[in-house]
């Protein structure tokens, strides 16, 4: 072999020893991409890594608010079916019933019918919340370890699933005519409104449901205090005359019952408010949340 070639061979030779295999690339960042603000409420724009998208979140800044602070910070969660975006402030006056809090709000997009979960194939809602939505708040605005979560309908399912799922992650859980005792055929029936497949969402095995149904979950909820509101459908105050009954509502009543009953018996400190007349609609789950509060902010106060 010419000298020069058997020169070539060797430096590669040597240029390889010390090298390993590449490294892989660092994941994927959440990074804010738009950031408004007027007063207290913040409207975020986050691309998500986990959701493939951009999704929204809104962050009510407690008075007194400013940089380097800590604070404790309430999630509130959304329901299903809508157009996927935060409603809390708009439709249901979160920013004047947390004005006095002292604490932080969070308000992300749950997607249209997302229940709050990592999908086997789709969306990974549970980690954009609890990750990537959670490290943000607390780098950008100082959002402390106390923490509390509620939400209504498909966010109540999230608050008191999320609580279980994470024991040690929230101080106090509540949810207002939550879906707290799923089934496989409800996911199916409220996905199937959709164009995913309820399939994608937690397999075809629906023992899988039991993972994050709260009701199956409840024994992980007994060092937390827990509240749960419900109405029966039938027309109340916040309803225009000649209403008609809200059957979705009874429905959910129904799981609600099945929900405190499993809670009493594993020695969970529920609160429950199953107040009778009232349908499926926000003037209701403003007064949920407004009732309680004082609970929620006393956990992480």
């Amino acid at each position: 072999m010419p000298i020069r070639l058997l020169l070539a061979s060797l430096l590669l030779l040597v240029s390889g020893c010390g090298s390993g295999p590449a490294e892989p690339p660092a994941p994927k960042q959440a990074v804010v991409v738009s950031e408004s603000r007027q007063g207290r409420l913040v409207e975020l724009e986050i691309d998500s890594p986990a959701l493939g998208r951009t999704a929204q979140v809104e962050v009510l800044l407690p008075e007194g608010w400013r940089p380097g602070g800590v604070w404790p910070v309430l999630y509130l969660l959304e329901g299903c079916c809508g157009s996927g975006g935060p409603g809390w402030v708009s439709e249901g006056g979160a920013d004047e019933i947390t004005e006095d809090a002292g604490v932080i709000v969070v308000i992300p997009e749950g997607g249209y019918a997302g229940f709050y979960s990592d999908w086997l194939n789709g969306p990974k809602w549970e980690t954009f919340h609890l990750t990537e939505v959670r490290k943000l708040v607390e780098g950008k605005y100082g959002a402390s370890d106390r923490r509390a979560v509620a939400g209504l309908s498909m966010g109540g399912f999230g608050a008191l699933s999320y609580a279980a799922r994470h024991p040690g992650m929230f101080q106090a859980a509540a949810s207002f005519s939550g879906l707290v005792d799923v089934s496989d055929q409800d996911v199916r029936h409220i996905v199937g409104q959709t164009p995913d497949d309820p399939a994608d969402l937690w397999g075809p095995d629906s023992a899988r449901v039991a993972e994050h149904n709260p009701t199956a979950l409840v024994a992980r909820l007994k060092d937390i205090p827990v509240y749960v509101s419900c109405g029966d459908g039938t027309p109340g105050p916040f309803d225009a005359r000649g209403a008609g009954r809200d059957d979705g509502e009874r429905f959910i009543l129904n799981e609600n019952r099945a929900f405190i009953a499993a809670a009493r018996k594993a020695g969970v400190k529920v609160t429950a408010n199953l107040y009778g007349p009232g349908r499926h609609s926000w003037p209701y789950w403003s007064r949920e949340l407004r009732a309680a509060l004082p609970m929620l902010v006393r956990a992480i106060s």
